[in-house]
């Protein structure tokens, strides 16, 4: 009898420990999820408060589009106005797809891969975003000359070309190091975060 008793006290308590495993699994699980979406939200704050802006300059441009007289200039003018809208839409979407990795159906293998994947996509389109940066410098700059000072900047000599180009080269130089280094180490510890499930799901 005391044989049966024990059997059934550690059935028991195998049961409860098992009850107490998956209750921690599922509570590690749920602020996994918790802390992963906060470190994606860190890219949808900066590229939201980054695409507002954007939107606002396009949509100033827009407005003023009739300014722009001449056939280069509205080569220009179209060339920054869909690049200020198109992009962070861009941008956006790939940080949503990110946000939408299913991690509480998926097995770890899964959701690493498909992590994996939508991170190198998103620093490919950063580093596009990098390199077109400096074309939209170059391009912008007659569209910004001609609607804010009303000048032709292939007709009229302006000294604002020979100090503005190579500041802005300079700090389009410094901020892109330094964006893309903040972006690849936030998305550098949302893979750590991720790599805790397989500990969760093994």
């Amino acid at each position: 009898m005391e044989l049966e008793e024990m059997q059934a006290t550690w059935s028991q308590m195998s049961d409860q420990l098992e009850n107490q495993k998956r209750l921690t699994n599922k509570l590690i699980m749920e602020m996994t999820k918790e802390r992963y979406k906060n470190k994606i939200g860190i890219l949808s704050k900066y590229e939201g408060i980054g695409s507002v802006i954007c939107f606002i300059v396009a949509i100033l441009l827009i407005s003023r589009f009739s300014e722009l007289d001449t056939w280069y200039l509205l080569a220009s003018g179209i060339f920054t106005i869909l690049y200020l809208i198109i992009l962070p839409v861009v941008v956006l979407l790939s940080i949503s797809d990110m946000k939408s990795i299913d991690l509480t159906n998926s097995t770890y293998k899964d959701t690493f891969i498909a992590y994996t994947k939508k991170k190198r996509q998103f620093l490919l389109i950063q580093k596009t975003g990098i390199y077109l940066n400096f074309i939209l410098l170059a391009v912008s700059l007659p569209v910004v000359v001609k609607v804010f000072k009303g000048k032709d900047i292939f007709i009229t000599n302006i000294d604002l070309l020979y100090w503005y180009i190579p500041i802005m080269a300079v700090f389009l130089i410094l901020f892109s190091i330094w964006g893309y280094a903040k972006y690849k180490r936030v998305t550098d510890s949302a893979s750590h975060i991720l790599e805790e499930l397989e500990d969760t799901s093994s």
